[in-house]
């Protein structure tokens, strides 16, 4: 590993001039770059939020929402969807090596959290298991949201965490000015020595835009921070990856409408795979494991150490085709602004290999598709009404198909409503779902559920300066087919899963409040949640056996309460710095071991950016606290630092704006581990890693 410390590099240099007091405010040419590029943040105009059913900005939404895009962005982006996002406020990641992460929103992930491609649903088998990746390139990515609250019902009742939602390109929405517009990037960094480019290009003529973009990455197993007792490197922790997407539009002067085809195709390795766990299983609520003495499994709760070569790690090779349509069209009928429809097919398979050898295959084939009406104002009132359906045919074969084969089909309405008074902003929201879900058994039985789900928010901007934003809800999210069927060893968590055909349909009841200033050279942004879950689902372990759980699906209620927030003040046109933090706290409301499983620690934060002319600069340190309210059979982890440092520099090349960037995150070099993985003592998190990269547009 390279040591950033013994001599100057162009990074720290290129830090060292951005914070410089010789600091200029000439910017006019490098902010015209910068807006081609997206390279700065506070450079770009107020962004419409895409998942808000009512199209708003991001100021007149009832809840918190993160808007991730631009140069922010570009600095962010990691392999996975989770570690991209997991550094923002309320925002963290299962993080499962370095193929699969998913985001963890206020301590909720799983089904809990709604994944969406441009406010289609990404269909893989994420929500699963915590080793399976999101079908969904990163680095495609034009801008990432996530949102909470009465708007999240359009999307369903039971993301009661949130909605991430990627916008990309794949599917031009407006003509190019130019007859080929695109982009061009390259990246690598020093952790996993991976190595990435990614292209996208649109063209077009008349009324018919084109798009193509792709991107490949090899990428190696990473290194974690110095003083692992298992060595320098995460064992089979590597990813290659290569995704291309074809996309075609009709765009006219009151809308559009068009399609996309892409592909995925992804290889990683799973981490902290115990196989002398394979034979494992229940007796009543025991489990019973070879040799293993029943009546002392709890003296037996601590970790193997397993040396594993590369070879023998188990490999997901991940294969995804999927076909997006999405239109709009501007006053389709008396009454109506706008009709927007979404849908997309999704056929997604995944082979888990034992030594080169398919041992377990997961199948999923899935439609999903929407369409919302917005109507112009009535009695004041502007809202928007709609409907979807989707349907999930999921299958799993092989050593490892703990879940038998299901089709879940669901089928929902919504209606989402604003009234603007004064300096008020009103908002409802109202949701009812259908959930059928047939099981290929002879000793299951199919289920039916019905769920509503109903919010109300408003927003009060008391001065110029200041609003203050509350909210309610109450939502139903109905038990997944893994929840009610699941029967087997899962060897990637540690587990004998037991599903429950009981299982009732969670009941959440949510107070959201949050206080911005939103100008002025001091801004910021304070929130703080309270939500009661009636019949909370979650996997209780039953019996322990050095380290690999039996667990069975049980109900009882929770209560999560938490604060997010940041605090942000501009010295100048060039120095300003940002004090960020969350918390979250959350347990079951009665009976013993009330700790609920992996929920993350609590984080505070301070980040210091400079800008002169052409040059963006940052260091930030991040303390990651100790959690130590922990649920049974799971340990402690200790808190740590990360210290970060970044740069751009924006230019041109020949006649083309171009972007050079570089970061180095954890630059002590420090041991950490995360308390939401499965596998934080097999998989700490990467060691000090320089990532680089640079952006042509033309």
């Amino acid at each position: 590993m390279h040591d950033f410390a013994c001599k100057p590099t162009p990074l720290t240099l290129s830090i060292l001039l951005a914070f410089s007091p010789l600091a200029a405010h000439a910017q006019t040419q490098a902010q015209a770059d910068a807006s081609r590029l997206h390279a700065d943040p506070d450079s770009i105009p107020t962004v419409v939020i895409s998942a808000s059913a009512l199209g708003l900005v991001g100021d007149d939404m009832v809840t918190p929402v993160t808007s991730l895009g631009g140069g922010e962005l570009v600095r962010a982006r990691e392999s996975t969807l989770g570690e991209t996002l997991g550094s923002q406020p309320g925002i963290t990641s299962s993080h499962f090596g370095a193929g699969a992460s998913r985001p963890v929103i206020r301590g909720m992930d799983g089904p809990r959290v709604k994944i969406l491609s441009d406010g289609a649903e990404v269909q893989d088998a994420s929500t699963i298991s915590p080793d399976h990746a999101v079908a969904f390139e990163p680095v495609l990515a034009e801008r990432i949201e996530v949102l909470r609250g009465p708007s999240a019902l359009a999307y369903g009742g039971g993301a009661v965490g949130g909605v991430v939602n990627i916008l990309d390109r794949k599917i031009p929405t407006a003509m190019p000015e130019q007859p080929v517009e695109g982009s061009m990037e390259l990246r690598a960094n020093t952790v996993a020595r991976e190595k990435t480019g990614a292209f996208e290009l649109t063209g077009g003529a008349g009324n018919v835009a084109v798009h193509l973009e792709g991107v490949k990455r090899d990428a190696g197993a990473y290194r974690v921070g110095s003083g692992w007792e298992e060595g320098g490197r995460v064992a089979g922790s590597f990813k290659d990856t290569q995704t291309g997407s074809v996309g075609l539009s009709w765009i006219g002067e009151r809308g559009f409408i068009g399609a996309a085809y892409t592909r995925e195709q992804t290889e990683y390795g799973i981490p902290g795979h115990h196989h002398e766990f394979g034979s494992c299983h229940p007796h009543g609520d025991h489990l019973h494991c070879g040799g293993h003495d029943e009546a002392g499994h709890e003296g037996h709760d601590h970790d193997h150490e397993h040396e594993h070569e590369e070879g023998e790690v188990p490999v997901v090779k991940l294969d995804s085709e999927r076909w997006d349509v999405r239109g709009e069209y501007r006053d389709p009928l008396p009454g109506f602004s706008k009709v927007r429809m979404r849908a997309s097919l999704t056929d997604y398979r995944h082979d888990e290999l034992e030594d080169g050898i398919v041992a377990t295959s997961f199948n999923n084939r899935a439609h999903d598709g929407r369409v919302e009406l917005e109507h112009k104002p009535l009695a004041g009132w502007r809202g928007v009404v709609g409907a979807q359906t989707s349907r999930r045919d999921f299958s799993t074969v092989g050593d490892e198909a703990y879940v038998p084969a299901t089709v879940t089909k669901k089928h929902g309405v919504f209606v989402t409503e604003e009234y603007k008074w004064n300096d008020w902003r009103f908002e409802a929201a109202a949701r009812h779902e259908w959930q059928d879900i047939k099981v290929d058994s002879a000793t299951r039985r199919d289920t039916d559920a019905r769920a509503t789900s109903l919010a109300a928010g408003a927003v009060w901007k008391f001065s110029p300066q200041y609003s203050l934003r509350a909210s309610v809800s109450r939502s139903h999210r109905l038990p997944t087919a893994e929840e009610l069927y699941a029967d087997g060893v899962h060897l990637a968590t540690s587990t004998y899963e037991l599903g429950n055909e009981n299982l009732s349909k969670e009941t959440s009841n949510n107070v959201d409040l949050t206080l911005r200033k939103f100008a002025g050279a001091t801004t910021f942004s304070v929130s703080a949640f309270h939500n009661r879950v009636k019949n909370y689902i979650y996997a209780n372990t039953l019996d322990n056996h050095e380290g690999f759980q039996l667990v069975e699906y049980a109900q009882r209620d929770a209560t999560f309460t938490g604060l997010e927030g940041e605090v942000r003040h501009k010295f100048s046109t060039t120095y300003s710095a940002t004090l960020f933090g969350d918390l979250v706290r959350a347990r079951f409301d009665d009976g013993a071991n009330r700790n609920i499983p992996r929920i993350p620690p609590h984080r505070i934060g301070a980040k210091f950016n400079a800008d002169w002319q052409s040059w963006h600069g940052m260091v930030e340190l991040v303390r990651v606290g100790r959690q130590d309210d922990v649920a049974r059979y799971e340990g402690e982890t200790g808190g740590y630092n990360m210290l970060n440092i970044g740069t751009h520099y924006t230019t041109r090349i020949g006649k083309l704006p171009a972007q050079f960037y570089a970061r180095v995150n954890n630059l002590t070099n420090e041991l950490a581990f995360s308390h939401t993985s499965f596998i934080k003592d097999a998989a700490p998190l990467p060691g000090r890693n320089l990532t680089a990269g640079l952006r042509l547009i033309f």
